[in-house]
């Protein structure tokens, strides 16, 4: 609705309902979740049995909790050791393509543009089944051809970081680059006329310009690639991160263990929410 245009009385109530609902929609499934992490019930769903923190500190079947349930917490430790990885190597190539597109006129750009966002339009499921049968095709030719294994292409965390990176790294780019448009030329010809070299006056003024963008680009990635699972699922190896853990669980019939993993990676996020909100206000001041 414009605020500007004036309204009955009648549609007012009913766009209000409408976002009321609408959050009501979002937060429903978060809070039912919370909720349940606390069950004293062995099924992660209702009904109510009481309250409980084994499902946090339990230390024995079939009460186990998540702080002391080993193979989630290794698979937690697998999806950060992978977000980890992703967001670096996204955040510095989406730097490096916010230049090359805002900054350099080349042949057959806007192709490579295009190109560039087309992994965003590719449903997950598709691209990590194009990249597993185009990395197991190379690793199988060259071992038909000269013997050598190459590892790296097989599923595994090598190629599960890369699957996630090439989607990724379109995103970083487009948030780097929407804040790179915006800065003023002008401040880096003035650094080159006062004696910088072109890296030096890159490092001085326009990195430092951009590093809100970048962080806010490093923790978009670092949560995409956190709870990505249907290109995962296609190139995971033996060590699954934490996606993966949670749906083999899940098709087996779980504790409400499910629940407290949920409740803390929605803590998590949050944290790092209001990290990124607290130090945009740092560089603002």
């Amino acid at each position: 609705m414009i605020p500007s245009i004036p309204q009955s009385p009648f549609l007012r109530d009913v766009y209000r309902t409408y976002v009321a609902l609408f959050f009501i929609y979002l937060a429903a499934p978060l809070v039912v979740v919370s909720i349940f992490a606390f069950n004293d019930a062995l099924f992660p769903s209702p009904p109510w049995e009481g309250f409980t923190l084994d499902w946090f500190f339990g230390q024995t079947e079939p009460r186990q909790g998540l702080f002391y349930d080993r193979s989630l917490l290794n698979a937690a430790m697998v999806s950060l050791l992978v977000a980890i990885s992703v967001t670096i190597l996204s955040v510095a190539v989406g730097t490096s393509n916010a230049f090359l597109f805002e900054r350099e006129n080349f042949r057959f750009k806007n192709f490579a543009y295009v190109l560039m966002l087309t992994p965003l339009v590719v449903p997950g499921i598709i691209l990590g089944i194009s990249i597993l049968v185009m990395s197991s095709g190379i690793a199988n030719s060259v071992d038909d051809a000269i013997g050598i294994e190459i590892e790296a292409l097989r599923p595994g965390l090598v190629l599960v970081v890369l699957g996630q990176f090439s989607f990724i790294a379109t995103i970083t780019t487009l948030v780097i680059s929407a804040r790179l448009r915006k800065f003023d030329v002008s401040l880096e010809e003035a650094a080159l006329n006062l004696g910088a070299t072109r890296w030096v006056a890159v490092r001085t003024v326009t990195l430092p310009y951009l590093t809100p963008a970048m962080l806010g680009a490093g923790i978009v990635a670092f949560l995409m690639s956190f709870e990505n699972f249907n290109t995962t699922l296609m190139l995971v190896g033996s060590d699954a991160p934490l996606t993966i853990a949670l749906f083999d669980r899940l098709k087996e019939g779980s504790t409400p263990v499910l629940n407290a993993i949920s409740l803390m990676l929605m803590v998590a996020s949050a944290l790092l929410a209001l990290i990124m909100i607290a130090l945009q206000r740092e560089r603002r001041d």
